[in-house]
Order: C-alpha cells, then sequence, then structure tokens
C-alpha cells in the first residue's frame, strides 16, 4: 500500500531524531541519537551541533531503511520508500515569526531534499509542537482544543497556554510562565557536570535522587510570582555549595542532589498551579526531559492531584527530544486530525 507513512525528522541541540508512524498514528520507528559533548563541557556550540547532525543523520537512515542489523521496521528499503506520504520535520524552535536557530537547518534540508526526490510534501513544523504532540497525540487529551502546557527542558523552561490552530495544522501557543534567565535542565545538567558527570546529566541525576537517604537543607526556595521565576540563584547557590565542599563523589552529594530535584519539582508545581489559576485550565501536558524524571514526576503528581490539576506526563518514553510528534503532526495534515 503506497502512502502509508510519515517520516518525522528533528535535529534539536541534544538529539538526532527520526521516527515513522502511520496512518492510525501507530509508531513503527523510533530512533535517537545524542549528541556527543566532550567530558566537562556543559554543551554544544551550534556549529559544532550542527556538524554533528549531518554526520548522524544518514546513519538513522540507513538504519530506518534495513541497511543496519537487519532492518527496524520490518519493511524493505524499497517498500519502505514507496510508502512515503510526505516527510515531517522540525524547521525552528516556536511556532512564532523569528524563531530561529542554525541545527534545524540539518533536519529542514534532508527532509526537503528527500521529498524533492520522492515527490512528496515536506512539513514544516515547530520543535516544542513536536514536543506537545509526542505526548497529547498518545493521552486521553488527544482531541482537546485548549490546555496548558509544561517545556521543561535543557534549553527551555516555559508555561505555554496551547489551542488548536485556526486553519493549518499544530497549535497556536502563548507563553503565560516560566524562567527569566536559564532552564531547570541547565540547573540539573550544570551541577551534574561539577559533580563529574556526562551531559546531560538528568538521567543520572536522577536515579541518585530516588537512591538518596533523604535531603539536605541548603538551598532556599525557587519563588514563583504570577508563573515566573529566575532561576540563576539557586543554580549560584549549588555551584558554591559544592566549591565549598571541596571533591565531592556522586553518592555522597544525593542529598544535595535529591534536594535539587525537590527545589526544581516544587517551583514546576507552584508554576503550574498558578497557570491553572490564571488561565482557568485544568488539563496539562508535562513536556520535555525534565519530565521525565521519576522523582519530579512522583512528586509533583501529588501537589497536582490536591489541587484539581490533570496533569499528564509521558508514559511511552517520548518526554525527551524525539521525532514522534513531528510525524504525528505530519499525519494530520495528511489525512485530518480526527486520526
Amino acid at each position: 500500500m503506497k502512502n502509508r507513512f510519515i517520516l518525522g525528522i528533528d535535529t534539536s541541540n541534544y538529539k538526532t531524531s527520526v521516527a515513522l508512524t502511520d496512518m492510525h498514528q501507530n509508531v513503527v520507528c523510533d530512533l535517537r541519537k545524542f549528541l556527543k559533548v566532550k567530558q566537562g563541557e556543559k554543551g554544544l556550540r551550534q556549529s559544532d551541533a550542527l556538524f554533528q547532525h549531518v554526520r548522524n543523520l544518514p546513519e538513522l537512515f540507513e538504519e530506518l531503511a534495513g541497511s543496519a542489523d537487519g532492518g527496524v521496521c520490518g519493511e524493505a528499503a524499497n517498500d519502505l520508500y514507496a510508502g512515503l506520504a510526505a516527510v515531517a520535520y522540525s524547521s525552528r524552535p516556536r511556532p512564532v515569526e523569528g524563531s530561529y536557530m542554525p541545527v534545524f537547518l540539518a533536519g529542514e534540508s534532508f527532509a526537503r531534499s528527500l521529498a524533492a526526490l520522492a515527490d512528496i510534501p515536506a512539513l514544516p513544523f515547530s520543535h516544542q509542537e513536536g514536543h506537545i504532540e509526542a505526548i497529547k497525540a498518545f493521552s486521553q487529551l488527544k482531541c482537546a482544543d485548549r490546555i496548558m502546557a509544561c517545556h521543561f527542558s535543557g534549553g527551555t523552561s516555559e508555561l505555554l497556554e496551547v489551542t488548536a490552530a485556526d486553519g493549518h495544522t499544530g497549535y497556536d501557543i502563548e507563553i503565560i510562565g516560566g524562567s527569566k534567565d536559564i532552564a531547570f535542565g541547565q540547573v540539573i545538567d550544570r551541577a551534574g557536570v561539577m559533580l563529574g558527570m556526562s551531559f546531560p546529566a538528568g538521567e543520572e541525576m536522577d536515579r541518585i535522587a530516588e537512591a538518596a537517604d533523604g535531603a539536605s537543607d541548603v538551598l532556599t526556595r525557587i519563588k514563583v510570582r504570577d508563573g515566573w521565576l529566575n532561576l540563576s540563584g539557586i543554580d549560584t547557590q549549588i555551584k558554591r555549595t559544592l566549591e565549598s565542599s571541596g571533591a565531592v563523589s556522586c553518592e555522597s552529594a544525593g542529598p544535595l542532589i535529591r534536594e535539587i530535584f525537590e527545589k526544581v519539582s516544587d517551583a514546576m508545581t507552584d508554576m503550574v498551579i498558578q497557570g491553572a489559576e490564571k488561565t482557568g485550565i485544568s488539563d496539562i501536558i508535562m513536556a520535555g526531559g525534565v519530565t521525565s524524571s521519576s522523582f519530579i514526576r512522583r512528586r509533583a503528581l501529588k501537589r497536582l492531584d490536591a489541587a484539581g490539576i490533570n496533569a499528564v506526563f509521558d508514559e511511552n518514553g517520548l518526554a525527551q527530544d524525539n521525532a514522534v510528534g513531528i510525524s504525528v503532526l505530519g499525519g494530520k495534515e495528511i489525512w485530518g486530525s480526527n486520526l
């Protein structure tokens, strides 16, 4: 059967991702590759990230097509190519005029080239829309026209009011809260790198927070006002605490790491509650890599449930950067929104 797959491509600051979904929104393939960051570094320059994407994409396409490890999607390469209905891709960070980041040029160039050769549409969406759709499409909020969403990651900490776009596939998004300086993920990653972990450090930090026997009590609560906050203060506190402690192992820093995660979770929760009071919306999608933390999720859910807020967290490993949401959006554009 022809025209039954949508190829999605996302080239973010952290991962190269490709995904394949079918006309029923089944995830056929979901492939991702972390960008490599040197030990001790806290991220990548755009030029370095772009270079790595250009190298990673052919490898992921080869795996997708069955050229590596016997194939991952059960389709012969020719059948897969003939079955493509469109190529969807992340073209920018947010769905607003002027939003731009060089890393997305890698995915755009591959997507438009492949679409031109196959004579199929190339469909641009924003990275943020992909994050939202990756959670929303597989949840009880799938058909909701107006929700809130958190986009909490290594580079973004925003509380959003999200409505279905009028006249086109995707979303109209208004920022109604967030961080005025650095992101939640940056606070976590910077602490992890100072402790000798590889970047990004979120997953390892989460495991240590879960295993820690209690939390320290050296950090001040992050203040949230009308949905907005600053994180540079707690970032500085963490840095000074680690510097004054001398050589600290990851294990001995467990109580501090647990406290960091407590403070982050509480600030996120305060932000959501204030957003619900401001908008009257009680349904919220929790997207972005920071929300994949089991510690943060469990702590946040207790307060959000008590506040009567329906917080939907990822259940399918799609909170972090991926191309599944972009692929699903492409399917909606081709086959309609009522899939």
